[in-house]
């Protein structure tokens, strides 16, 4: 292989993991838009995603090693993401709706600790418990397949069914969110409450049940997101999602925290970068470098790619 179909193969491979970091972001994203605050538990809906899904794939006597059935895969994103938006409005209502007038650090504390919970929570639940899963393999989609071997021909670069639909998940999923926040009264409603929530509440928007909305959107975003990471790394244990979720977060600040099109756009930046990384560097520096971009942008534009300053009333 010439270093041009290297490139390129590294390049699939951080377009289809920066779709999963894009997914995780938009949750991040959406909640700090409204609420401002970073949920540290964010990656930790993605690890019961994961499992929701695992657990509707193996269920009635599925080959727990393969999905041979396309219909499954779709029933366990479906019931993925809708247990997820459940534990996201769950925690929403019970951990930090009572905090919301305390100070940042309260919440960002209590982020923390629900973190924990749902990690340690994980580990001693009898049918989840500390060990990791194998998580059932994508095989014999003929369509997908299909694709992937015509790709493959034409152009050199070996692009997996997995990371096929991967891209295809998360782009249906980003326009579904593009048309929701942009195009429904919800949406709007949300937009409203991002820009002045003191202002939505006088004009009769219901501030606490979009709120909660918000968290069950991006809940199930990360939900859809958990069984795609699992997908691509075919194991499910309480602690995957602490990795994925810091880096989505850098994503989401790279972008613009509280921007949507900026946490797509710093998924896909963050997941290339950390397959170049691997590809032309080294992978032990894969994690260095995506800590390493946080902190250049940190340093040389805080509000992100696509952020805005803003200015706080003091």
């Amino acid at each position: 292989m010439n270093f041009m179909q290297e490139f390129g193969q590294q390049m699939v491979n951080g377009i289809a993991l920066g779709s999963v970091y894009a997914l995780i972001a938009l949750g991040y994203t959406m909640v700090y838009g409204i609420v401002k605050l970073i949920n540290f538990a964010h990656g930790d809906i993605l690890m019961v995603g994961a499992f929701a899904g695992f657990f509707v794939l193996t269920a009635n006597g599925q080959d727990p090693s393969k999905i041979s059935n396309p219909l499954m895969l779709v029933l366990a994103f479906i019931i993925a993401m809708a247990v997820s938006a459940l534990f996201g409005v769950i925690i929403e209502k019970t951990c930090y709706k009572p905090l919301r007038k305390a100070p940042k650090i309260n919440l960002l504390i209590t982020a923390i600790g629900v973190s924990i919970v749902l990690e340690n929570g994980a580990r001693v639940i009898p049918w989840i418990g500390p060990n990791p899963k194998q998580f059932p393999v994508l095989k014999d989609i003929p369509i997908i397949d299909g694709i992937s071997q015509m790709i493959k021909a034409q152009t050199g670069v070996f692009i997996s069914p997995v990371q096929i639909l991967s891209f295809i998940i998360a782009i249906l999923l980003m326009l579904m969110l593009f048309y929701i926040v942009n195009f429904t009264k919800t949406g709007k409603a949300m937009r409203a409450a991002s820009y002045d929530m003191g202002a939505a509440q006088l004009m009769g928007i219901n501030v606490d049940n979009i709120i909660s909305v918000t968290f069950a959107i991006g809940a199930a975003l990360a939900a859809a997101a958990g069984i795609l990471f699992a997908l691509n790394y075919p194991q499910v244990e309480p602690y995957m999602g602490i990795m994925p979720g810091l880096k989505a977060f850098v994503a989401a600040v790279l972008g613009g925290i509280g921007s949507i099109p900026g946490a797509m756009l710093g998924g896909f930046i963050m997941g290339i970068a950390e397959t170049l990384t691997k590809g032309f560097i080294s992978s032990k520096l894969a994690d260095a470098v995506a800590f390493g971009i946080l902190i250049i942008i940190l340093v040389i534009k805080p509000s992100g790619i696509l952020g805005k300053n803003t200015r706080e009333k003091v």
